[in-house]
């Protein structure tokens, strides 16, 4: 199915999700191995359910953490980027294409007001939805400019941050977004669903942190359903299984698509070395690199050395992680 967009289109998505107690999973990308894991992992949950399966694909701008639209390009121009995400998505969710009863929605994640500002005013159409991201601004002013840009963009489904969800590789560190203070935020602003800090963080292992569910809960009393989970790459899958009751219709995942299948793709290389490699690979055992166990006596091979089978084992293996995140809302 083509991509959903506009306003009315995307709020019938999410309404539809709601009816059945689901919550809209969004998975970042940064090139066209990750959305085609995305979506193949929806289409087979879809074959098993009987039922469309929505799905959201972002990516970021220029956002200091992960500026995916500059990753995007082997030029590094996040205008390039922005392109070919928005291209792949498109091409890959045709109404003719693979992924028939998948629901795609595109998402333009962490938007930052002064480094994205020019997309941020231009054309946001081919978008289903948009994060304006200013919640490293001072409180009065994250409010007048996410406000402004809601009323600017008024056929645009758009997310808010309350509150900044930090980088665990920094020093920074948040409080738990209050009720009162998440309520302000989307009756100042109008926005459509925010962003609260509920305990997690971005680049975090699952080992680190916990998503309080009670603070959720109190927020969602407040505004409803409307909450967004970022950086829930940080906690245990078994901890996110309450979502969609604790007042959660979005949650974002990005960090454990590529944090968890290098160590897969790495096993694969070393498990065929020589087929990889070629005589590199006895050189490299040679400088105890790699180690017995490591076949290093045959001919490289082209069914391994492509990049067309890196990409398949990094996809296979991010399909997977795909699906058990699709296991617990769907």
């Amino acid at each position: 199915m083509a991509i959903i967009l506009g306003k009315p289109a995307v709020t019938a998505v999410y309404a539809a999700a709601a009816a059945r107690g689901w919550v809209v999973p969004t998975f970042c990308a940064e090139n066209q191995t990750t959305i085609e894991a995305i979506l193949g992992a929806c289409q087979a949950k879809a074959a098993q359910t009987g039922s469309r399966v929505p799905v959201t694909v972002a990516m970021t701008g220029r956002y200091g953490h992960r500026p995916q639209a500059v990753y995007y390009a082997g030029s590094g121009n996040p205008q390039t980027g922005l392109e070919l995400f928005l291209g792949d998505c498109e091409v890959l969710a045709r109404a003719d294409g693979d992924y028939p009863d998948v629901d795609v929605l595109t998402h333009f994640d962490h938007g930052q007001p002064d480094e994205d500002a020019v997309w941020l005013a231009g054309d946001l159409s081919r978008f289903s939805s948009v994060m304006f991201d200013a919640s490293a601004l001072a409180w009065a002013e994250n409010l007048a400019r996410t406000a402004e840009f809601v009323a600017r963009q008024p056929d645009v489904l758009v997310e808010g941050a309350a509150d900044e969800v930090v980088d665990a590789t920094g020093s920074q560190r948040g409080e738990l977004t209050s009720p009162e203070r998440a309520e302000e935020f989307v009756t100042r602003t109008g926005v459509d669903m925010v962003v609260a800090n509920l305990g997690t963080e971005h680049r975090a292992s699952a080992a680190d942190l916990k998503y309080h569910p009670e603070a959720a809960r109190a927020i969602a009393a407040r505004i409803g359903c409307k909450l967004v989970l970022h950086g829930a790459s940080s906690v245990p899958v078994t901890q996110l299984k309450t979502l969609r009751a604790d007042g959660v219709c979005k949650v974002n995942i990005w960090t454990t698509l590529e944090r968890d299948t290098s160590p897969v793709l790495l096993r694969a290389l070393v498990g065929h070395a020589d087929a990889v490699a070629g005589p590199v690979a006895a050189e490299l055992a040679a400088d105890g690199l790699l180690g017995p166990a490591a076949p290093v006596t045959g001919r490289a091979d082209i069914a391994y050395f492509t990049t067309a089978w890196r990409q398949h084992i990094v996809g296979q293996a991010m399909q997977s992680i795909v699906a058990r995140y699709l296991d617990i809302w769907y």
